[in-house]
């Protein structure tokens, strides 16, 4: 699926076995800061795993269209969140891409993806409030915020984020 919003061209591509070396890359303190910190090369490889086998839900390769580098990881999954299950979003983008609006197209792509699923009324996202670039792109995509809550991740720690709501 191609998008563009305002940058490059990107295109979400469904999660594959190449995937793991990306997941490595992604795997850095700079990358992880907001997110509990680096992983076990066994939790990358696990998360690697979970991502070929998510049923409820799908996870991609951001690609730049022009020169098919994969540049981050965009996905969505089922969570059942104020007892309503929803679908929940989360993405990241390789610093060198970062600023240059692949995340928004990303993640515009991402809700075409969702809506064709027609699965659930909603799209959450729950970005740390500390962290202002996936906050922006929260609004730049259309979410609403509805407010700080508490969301366990990585499992065992809690992480203070927002919470962002699309309707689909």
């Amino acid at each position: 699926m191609d998008a563009r919003e305002n940058g490059p061209e990107v295109r979400i591509e469904p999660w594959s076995e190449d995937g793991l070396a990306l997941l490595r890359k992604i795997n850095t303190p700079e990358m992880k800061r907001h997110l509990g910190g680096p992983e076990t090369d066994a939790q990358v490889s696990a998360r690697h795993q979970r991502y070929l086998d998510v049923s409820r839900g799908r996870m991609f390769q951001v690609v730049l269209a022009r020169s098919g580098e994969a540049v981050g990881s965009i996905g969505f999954w089922e969570r059942v969140w104020h007892g309503e299950t929803v679908y929940e979003t989360g993405w990241s983008v390789l610093p060198p891409h970062q600023g240059r609006g692949i995340a928004v197209a990303a993640a515009t792509a991402l809700v075409s993806a969702v809506r064709a699923e027609a699965g659930h009324r909603y799209l959450h996202a729950f970005p740390s409030v500390g962290n202002p670039a996936s906050n922006a792109i929260c609004r730049r995509v259309g979410f609403t915020l509805l407010g700080p809550c508490e969301i366990e991740f990585p499992p065992g720690c809690v992480m203070h984020s927002n919470d962002w709501r699309l309707e689909l």
